[in-house]
Order: C-alpha cells, then sequence, then structure tokens
C-alpha cells in the first residue's frame, strides 16, 4: 500500500456472500460480460468461465508481467474458473451441451446467429436437459440492428453518450468503458430478478440485455430534456451537466469540487465570498433559477476560488458544510484514509504474478462485505476433467 496513511485491521469479511451455492456457466468475454459474471461471483456464485484456445481477448489488452495476464483480466475475472473449449471442435461442442444441466444460469455475449449455432437457446438448452436461467446480454435486441456486432466505443456513439459528452459539437468517449458495465450491472440485476422470481414460484424465463436499449434507457433519465414532452418543449440535454463550466476549479494551487445544490448552500458559499448581495437575486435564489443560469453560477464560483490554495478552501467548505471534494488522482486512492479504513483495496500474492492489488465488493451485507474472491486464473487452469460431470459439480 503506497502513501503515508496507516492500515487498520480489516472489517469483518462474510464467509459467503448471498448467491452462494449458485452455479453460473460464463461463455461471456471482452468486458460487459465478464464484468456481470463478476459481481456474480462477489456476491457469492461459483463461476466457471469457458475461454477460446487464444484466451479472452482482454487477458492481452494490456501489458501484464506475463503474457495473457493482464491487469484488467486480474481484476475482471478474480473469482472464476478457466476452461478452454474449441468450439471449431464436434467434441468441444458436445462437452458444452452434455454441462449445460449442471448449472443454474448461462450467460453469454454473443451475437445470436453464433449462440443458435451453439445451442444456446431457451428451447435447445430445454432439449438438452438445462433448467438454467439463459442471460443473452447482446448488442441490440430484436429488430433491424439485431445481427450487428457492438463494442463500448460503437455503442457510446450509436446511443449518443458520445454527443452528449461533447455537448453536441465535439463527440467525446467517456474514459472508462461505461457502456459495457452498465450493460453489465443490468444483467446482474435481471438475473437477480428473474432467480428471485423462480424461487417465488413464477415460471422460468430467458432474459436479453440489448446494450443499445440500455444505455438508452440510462442516459436519457436525465438527457432527454425538451425531448420529453410531445410536441418538444425545448431542446434535449440537462442544463447544468451540459455547462461547459462544469468542471473542477482551480485554486491557487490545484482544484477543488464543488456542489452548490441547496439553496442553503448556495446561501453560505455566498456569505463566505462576499457576495451576499446574491442571495435574493432572482436569478440564483432558487434551484431552478440556478439551473437556468447555470453558466453564470459556475463562472461566479470558479472567479471566487482562484485566491485561496486547495487547503484553505476544503476547510473552509468543511466549516460552512457544503459538499466538497479534493481532485484525486487513481494513485491518490490507494492511500485516501476513508478507502485504507474501510480497506476496499487488497495487496495479495497471485501464484503466477507476484503481489498484486485487486479491490474487495464494494457492497456490504449485515455490514460485511462477502468473502475475497480467489486470483484470476490462467487460461486453461481448470480444464482438466471438465468434461466430467462429477468434476463440475464438485
Amino acid at each position: 500500500m503506497s502513501g503515508d496513511a496507516e492500515i487498520t485491521p480489516l472489517p469483518p469479511v462474510g464467509a459467503r456472500g448471498p448467491l452462494e451455492g449458485l452455479r453460473v456457466l460464463d461463455l461471456t468475454g471482452t468486458m460487459s460480460g465478464p464484468f456481470c459474471t463478476l459481481l456474480l461471483a462477489q456476491l457469492g456464485a461459483s463461476v466457471d468461465k469457458i475461454e477460446p484456445p487464444a484466451g479472452d481477448v482482454v487477458r492481452h489488452l494490456a501489458p501484464g508481467r506475463t503474457e495473457g495476464m493482464s491487469p484488467i483480466h486480474l481484476a475482471l475475472n478474480a473469482g472464476k474458473r478457466s476452461i478452454v473449449l474449441d468450439f471449431s471442435r464436434p467434441s468441444d461442442r458436445e462437452i458444452l451441451l452434455r454441462s449445460l444441466p449442471d448449472y443454474d444460469v448461462v450467460i453469454h455475449n454473443m451475437r445470436p446467429s453464433a449462440a443458435s449455432r451453439l445451442g444456446l437457446t431457451a428451447a435447445a438448452m430445454a432439449e438438452a436437459g438445462s433448467k438454467a436461467v439463459l442471460c443473452e446480454l447482446v448488442g441490440f435486441g430484436p429488430g433491424p440492428y439485431e445481427q450487428r456486432p457492438a463494442y463500448d466505443d460503437t455503442i457510446q456513439a450509436e446511443y449518443g453518450l458520445a454527443w452528449v459528452q461533447g455537448n453536441g459539437a465535439d463527440p467525446a468517449y467517456v474514459r472508462t468503458a461505461v457502456a459495457d458495465k452498465t450493460a453489465g450491472m443490468y444483467a446482474a440485476l435481471a438475473i437477480c430478478a428473474e432467480l428471485a422470481s423462480q424461487r417465488a414460484g413464477g415460471s422460468p424465463r430467458s432474459v436479453k440485455i440489448p446494450m443499445f436499449e440500455t444505455l438508452v434507457a440510462f442516459t436519457t433519465v436525465e438527457q432527454l430534456g425538451g425531448l420529453t414532452h410531445v410536441p418538444a418543449s425545448g431542446p434535449a440535454l440537462y442544463s447544468r451537466t451540459a455547462s461547459p463550466y462544469r468542471r473542477p476549479f482551480a485554486t491557487r494551487d490545484g482544484h477543488v469540487s464543488l456542489m452548490l445544490y441547496t439553496d442553503r448552500h448556495w446561501q453560505r458559499f455566498l456569505g463566505t465570498v462576499g457576495r451576499a448581495d446574491l442571495i435574493d437575486d432572482p436569478r440564483f435564489a432558487t434551484l431552478a433559477g440556478r439551473t437556468r443560469h447555470i453558466d453564470e453560477v459556475y463562472s461566479l464560483v470558479a472567479g471566487s476560488l482562484r485566491d485561496r490554495t486547495t487547503a484553505e478552501w476544503l476547510e473552509v467548505l468543511n466549516q460552512i458544510d457544503v459538499p466538497h471534494a479534493r481532485v484525486h488522482s487513481l494513485s491518490d486512492l490507494m492511500g485516501d484514509p476513508h478507502l485504507v479504513t474501510v480497506a476496499l483495496f487488497r495487496e495479495h500474492e497471485h501464484p503466477t504474478e507476484g503481489v498484486i492489488r485487486s479491490v474487495r465488493a464494494p457492497f456490504l451485507f449485515d455490514g460485511a462485505r462477502p468473502g475475497d474472491l480467489s486470483p484470476a486464473p490462467t487460461l486453461g487452469q481448470h480444464s482438466a476433467g471438465f468434461a466430467s460431470a462429477d468434476d463440475r459439480r464438485s
């Protein structure tokens, strides 16, 4: 652990998660599906990951200490077993079909045509004796785009996020795989909902998560704007997040984030910077007014923060109880006193990669996290004996 913060004793870690005993067959690759099954593993599920002979592409996305063990793979596939199957071989396709009845959940992120060829449809799985929840994480639902491939960048463009990020002028990608990971979270939520429905006596159903439609729903909650009304009452975009002045504010020696959301926040800040004369200004007296004049609000705040240091502002903002934050780098997080106290980061020995740092599950059950995951597997680490039903059930 870097930084000067002292390591405190770990908080309690639950011996098991709420999905303990759930068997998941993970036929996904890249990011969206593996993120879904990572969440299921963190919740206690047993996840068997099927990989092609070359391995999941994320094994090779960034340099690792050894080939095929990239940092992204180490994070995304912890807690899973790796089994290599070559679906160009009839014998391996047969192994897959024979294994299906041993699982409670089967998830893939293949295009529908590819999944159908492998027998990964609700009807074909039932014929193979499987009662598993089938989760299909696809680029697009049934319709004109159904057979198109989809990746995070293309989906960010397709569903409008790149346009939103560029304020309708200069399109830009969000610098995290937001489409993939959001779709993965929706998939995990839908799987858990279907399992709960079946436990309550509901009829079995398959689950399909189309990335395009899912991310449209995710983003338009606050960005639809005037397009909410028919006919449109104004343009799209949420004016506060669309403001070009919405960014961390420069101080004398750095930057600070500041959120003047409520009337009380605004009034306290104005009093602190000697602009109490604006408290009753009709442009700024209400949240609705400040939102309409958000560029002026942000400009005023920016001009007010430049003459003091970040440390001085953090102390002042804490005293007046206004939401604020120091701008951290990812390296800063390693020594952040809160993260150190809650022990979110874990340093441990990986069998092939030496000491690595991983992030524990963030959710708590009765105040405790589920148990730590086993290290991410090497390619095919658990292939031996997979064709044996006894091995799969062990």
